[in-house]
């Protein structure tokens, strides 16, 4: 039985109407910093000066495990639990969309190599 105190109020603050298919993947342009038992391939493995890991970005700034052709993770399985715990549609997922609109008006378009 579900009762008000029992309720979680960061679950509730997701909105429904927000589908990544529909979104410019703004979560994969996010620094992701990768915990003790994430397990990506190395090759995806950026490691800074002080020793800090975290996910490897290309260079137009999106996350080098993002398939850009279909926009979507290709290490979605094996992806760091940051990646995990962020919820679509939830309050960071709608502040980061709405940081990216205010600052690129029209669709990104994405470059194929």
């Amino acid at each position: 039985m579900n009762t008000d105190t029992d309720t979680d109020p960061y679950a509730e603050s997701v909105d429904p109407r927000v589908h990544c298919d529909r979104c410019e993947a703004v979560c994969c342009r996010l620094t992701v910093v990768l915990m003790p038992d994430d397990h990506v391939p190395a090759w995806l493995i950026h490691r800074d000066a002080s020793g800090l890991e975290t996910l490897a970005k290309g260079e137009e700034g999106w996350c080098a495990a993002l398939d850009l052709v279909h926009m979507r993770c290709s290490i979605y399985e094996e992806r760091p639990g940051i990646c995990r715990k962020y919820a679509m549609g939830g309050p960071s997922c709608r502040h980061e969309r709405g940081k990216w609109r205010d600052a690129h008006p029209f669709p990104t378009p994405v470059v194929l190599r």
